[in-house]
Protein backbone atom coordinates (compact mmCIF):
# COMPACT_ATOMS: atom_id res chain seq x y z
CA UNK A 1 0.00 0.00 0.00
CA UNK A 2 2.64 2.19 0.93
CA UNK A 3 4.47 1.43 -2.34
CA UNK A 4 1.17 2.11 -4.19
CA UNK A 5 0.44 5.85 -2.56
CA UNK A 6 4.23 6.99 -3.74
CA UNK A 7 3.53 5.78 -7.20
CA UNK A 8 -0.26 7.41 -7.23
CA UNK A 9 1.83 10.52 -5.33
CA UNK A 10 4.58 10.48 -8.43
CA UNK A 11 1.55 10.57 -10.98
CA UNK A 12 -0.32 13.53 -9.62
CA UNK A 13 2.76 15.36 -9.19
CA UNK A 14 3.21 15.13 -12.71
CA UNK A 15 -0.70 15.95 -13.63
CA UNK A 16 -0.44 19.00 -11.71
CA UNK A 17 3.07 20.44 -13.70
CA UNK A 18 2.98 21.67 -17.01
CA UNK A 19 5.42 20.98 -20.01
CA UNK A 20 8.49 23.51 -20.72
CA UNK A 21 6.86 25.73 -24.23
CA UNK A 22 10.40 25.34 -25.70
CA UNK A 23 12.12 21.84 -24.94
CA UNK A 24 8.06 19.93 -23.38
CA UNK A 25 9.42 18.40 -20.11
CA UNK A 26 7.69 18.39 -17.37
CA UNK A 27 8.21 21.63 -15.11
CA UNK A 28 6.58 23.18 -11.80
CA UNK A 29 7.56 26.45 -13.42
CA UNK A 30 6.75 28.20 -16.56
CA UNK A 31 10.00 27.18 -17.66
CA UNK A 32 12.00 24.19 -17.03
CA UNK A 33 15.47 24.68 -14.94
CA UNK A 34 17.51 24.63 -18.17
CA UNK A 35 15.61 26.34 -21.11
CA UNK A 36 14.74 29.59 -18.03
CA UNK A 37 18.95 29.38 -17.62
CA UNK A 38 19.42 29.41 -21.73
CA UNK A 39 16.99 32.84 -21.35
CA UNK A 40 18.28 34.59 -18.62
CA UNK A 41 22.11 34.19 -20.78
CA UNK A 42 20.57 36.29 -22.96
CA UNK A 43 19.57 39.36 -20.73
CA UNK A 44 22.10 42.29 -21.20
CA UNK A 45 24.03 42.32 -17.80
CA UNK A 46 23.35 46.01 -17.21
CA UNK A 47 20.40 47.12 -19.36
CA UNK A 48 20.50 50.77 -20.04
CA UNK A 49 19.02 53.11 -22.41
CA UNK A 50 20.69 53.07 -25.67
CA UNK A 51 20.13 56.12 -28.28
CA UNK A 52 18.84 54.86 -31.75
CA UNK A 53 18.72 57.80 -33.56
CA UNK A 54 16.09 59.83 -32.07
CA UNK A 55 14.46 57.75 -29.73
CA UNK A 56 16.02 56.11 -26.90
CA UNK A 57 15.64 52.01 -26.17
CA UNK A 58 15.35 50.17 -22.98
CA UNK A 59 15.79 46.24 -23.58
CA UNK A 60 16.01 43.27 -21.30
CA UNK A 61 17.98 40.87 -23.36
CA UNK A 62 19.05 40.31 -26.93
CA UNK A 63 17.29 39.04 -29.75
CA UNK A 64 18.77 35.62 -29.95
CA UNK A 65 19.22 32.39 -28.99
CA UNK A 66 16.95 30.87 -26.52
CA UNK A 67 14.56 34.40 -26.06
CA UNK A 68 14.37 34.67 -29.54
CA UNK A 69 12.87 31.20 -29.76
CA UNK A 70 10.40 32.00 -26.38
CA UNK A 71 9.24 35.39 -28.32
CA UNK A 72 8.07 33.17 -31.07
CA UNK A 73 6.54 30.28 -29.30
CA UNK A 74 4.59 32.97 -27.46
CA UNK A 75 3.34 34.80 -30.32
CA UNK A 76 3.40 32.05 -32.96
CA UNK A 77 2.14 28.56 -30.89
CA UNK A 78 -0.78 30.92 -29.06
CA UNK A 79 1.31 30.59 -25.31
CA UNK A 80 -0.08 34.02 -24.08
CA UNK A 81 0.95 32.47 -20.42
CA UNK A 82 4.38 33.41 -21.37
CA UNK A 83 3.78 37.47 -21.01
CA UNK A 84 3.47 37.06 -16.97
CA UNK A 85 7.22 35.77 -16.49
CA UNK A 86 9.00 38.15 -19.59
CA UNK A 87 7.05 41.22 -18.47
CA UNK A 88 8.44 40.85 -14.71
CA UNK A 89 11.87 40.32 -15.89
CA UNK A 90 11.79 43.22 -17.99
CA UNK A 91 9.70 45.02 -15.18
CA UNK A 92 12.79 43.93 -12.49
CA UNK A 93 15.14 45.16 -15.14
CA UNK A 94 13.51 48.73 -15.38
CA UNK A 95 12.85 49.32 -11.46
CA UNK A 96 16.68 48.36 -11.42
CA UNK A 97 17.78 51.59 -13.33
CA UNK A 98 19.21 53.75 -10.26
CA UNK A 99 17.68 57.30 -12.34
CA UNK A 100 14.61 55.81 -13.46
CA UNK A 101 11.71 58.10 -13.36
CA UNK A 102 7.96 57.26 -12.32
CA UNK A 103 5.73 60.09 -14.21
CA UNK A 104 5.38 57.99 -17.52
CA UNK A 105 2.22 56.43 -18.72
CA UNK A 106 2.89 53.13 -20.42
CA UNK A 107 1.54 52.51 -24.37
CA UNK A 108 2.09 49.22 -25.81
CA UNK A 109 2.37 49.31 -29.50
CA UNK A 110 -0.72 48.16 -30.76
CA UNK A 111 -1.62 45.24 -34.00
CA UNK A 112 -4.31 45.65 -36.77
CA UNK A 113 -7.68 44.21 -35.17
CA UNK A 114 -7.53 41.70 -37.83
CA UNK A 115 -4.53 40.59 -37.09
CA UNK A 116 -4.97 40.88 -33.68
CA UNK A 117 -8.22 38.51 -34.24
CA UNK A 118 -6.21 35.69 -35.67
CA UNK A 119 -3.87 35.63 -32.84
CA UNK A 120 -6.01 36.43 -30.37
CA UNK A 121 -4.15 38.33 -28.28
CA UNK A 122 -1.47 41.25 -28.76
CA UNK A 123 1.68 40.70 -27.14
CA UNK A 124 2.32 44.20 -26.66
CA UNK A 125 -0.58 44.62 -24.39
CA UNK A 126 0.22 41.28 -22.37
CA UNK A 127 3.90 42.29 -21.92
CA UNK A 128 2.84 46.09 -20.26
CA UNK A 129 0.17 44.48 -18.12
CA UNK A 130 2.78 42.45 -16.53
CA UNK A 131 5.44 45.08 -16.62
CA UNK A 132 2.62 47.94 -15.27
CA UNK A 133 1.81 45.55 -12.59
CA UNK A 134 5.55 45.01 -10.84
CA UNK A 135 6.37 48.98 -11.45
CA UNK A 136 2.86 50.65 -11.11
CA UNK A 137 3.49 52.49 -13.93
CA UNK A 138 -0.05 53.82 -15.30
CA UNK A 139 -1.12 51.90 -18.53
CA UNK A 140 -3.28 53.02 -21.20
CA UNK A 141 -4.23 50.46 -24.30
CA UNK A 142 -5.73 52.85 -26.06
CA UNK A 143 -3.40 55.55 -26.42
CA UNK A 144 -2.64 54.32 -30.05
CA UNK A 145 -4.59 52.75 -32.39
CA UNK A 146 -3.21 50.30 -36.03
CA UNK A 147 -5.13 52.30 -38.56
CA UNK A 148 -4.63 50.39 -41.41
CA UNK A 149 -2.55 46.61 -41.58
CA UNK A 150 0.60 46.31 -42.80
CA UNK A 151 2.80 43.90 -44.42
CA UNK A 152 4.90 42.11 -42.12
CA UNK A 153 7.73 43.85 -41.35
CA UNK A 154 10.40 40.55 -41.54
CA UNK A 155 9.89 40.47 -45.19
CA UNK A 156 11.02 43.90 -45.93
CA UNK A 157 14.19 46.17 -46.65
CA UNK A 158 14.76 49.15 -44.29
CA UNK A 159 13.37 51.63 -47.06
CA UNK A 160 10.41 49.40 -47.74
CA UNK A 161 9.88 49.30 -43.84
CA UNK A 162 9.34 52.97 -43.52
CA UNK A 163 7.13 53.02 -46.59
CA UNK A 164 5.33 50.49 -44.95
CA UNK A 165 4.41 52.05 -41.83
CA UNK A 166 3.73 55.66 -43.29
CA UNK A 167 0.33 56.60 -41.64
CA UNK A 168 -0.55 53.54 -39.95
CA UNK A 169 -1.07 54.33 -36.55
CA UNK A 170 -3.57 56.98 -35.29
CA UNK A 171 -4.09 58.62 -31.55
CA UNK A 172 -6.31 56.08 -29.66
CA UNK A 173 -9.77 56.51 -28.54
CA UNK A 174 -8.01 57.67 -25.01
CA UNK A 175 -5.91 59.91 -26.32
CA UNK A 176 -8.44 61.67 -28.47
CA UNK A 177 -10.91 62.50 -25.62
CA UNK A 178 -7.88 62.96 -23.27
CA UNK A 179 -4.66 63.50 -24.02
CA UNK A 180 -1.91 62.34 -21.53
CA UNK A 181 -0.46 64.80 -18.95
CA UNK A 182 2.58 62.25 -18.55
CA UNK A 183 5.24 61.36 -21.16
CA UNK A 184 4.52 58.13 -22.52
CA UNK A 185 6.57 54.93 -22.69
CA UNK A 186 6.41 53.15 -25.87
CA UNK A 187 6.58 48.69 -25.13
CA UNK A 188 7.01 46.15 -27.78
CA UNK A 189 7.97 42.61 -27.52
CA UNK A 190 10.83 43.47 -30.18
CA UNK A 191 13.49 46.20 -31.17
CA UNK A 192 15.38 45.53 -34.89
CA UNK A 193 14.93 48.39 -37.20
CA UNK A 194 12.94 50.71 -35.29
CA UNK A 195 10.57 51.52 -38.30
CA UNK A 196 7.32 50.53 -36.18
CA UNK A 197 8.48 52.45 -33.14
CA UNK A 198 9.41 55.36 -35.12
CA UNK A 199 5.82 55.65 -36.92
CA UNK A 200 4.15 55.22 -33.68
CA UNK A 201 6.35 57.77 -31.72
CA UNK A 202 5.36 60.15 -35.07
CA UNK A 203 2.05 59.84 -34.63
CA UNK A 204 2.26 61.35 -30.88
CA UNK A 205 4.62 63.73 -31.47
CA UNK A 206 1.87 65.50 -34.32
CA UNK A 207 -0.36 65.39 -31.39
CA UNK A 208 1.61 67.21 -29.10
CA UNK A 209 1.72 64.14 -26.57
CA UNK A 210 6.05 63.63 -25.29
CA UNK A 211 7.29 60.26 -26.01
CA UNK A 212 10.24 59.51 -23.54
CA UNK A 213 11.15 56.17 -25.27
CA UNK A 214 10.95 52.34 -26.03
CA UNK A 215 10.87 50.08 -23.82
CA UNK A 216 11.27 46.10 -25.45
CA UNK A 217 11.91 42.91 -24.31
CA UNK A 218 14.39 42.08 -26.98
CA UNK A 219 16.73 43.90 -28.98
CA UNK A 220 18.51 42.82 -31.89
CA UNK A 221 22.16 43.57 -32.25
CA UNK A 222 22.98 47.31 -33.42
CA UNK A 223 25.31 47.11 -36.55
CA UNK A 224 28.64 48.57 -35.66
Amino acid sequence: MHGFSKRMFGVSDLLLQAQCPLCQRFTAKTFCPNCQRQIQQCRFSHPEWMQQEHLPIFAWGRYSGALRRTIAVFKYENKPHLARPLGHWLADAWLSLPDRARSFTVVPIPMHSEKRQQRGFNQADLLAEHFCEQTRLPLQKLGLERSRETTAQFQLSAGDRERNLADAFSLGPAFRKRPPTKAVLLLDDIYTTGATARSAAQTLHRHGIRVQGLIVLARAEMEK
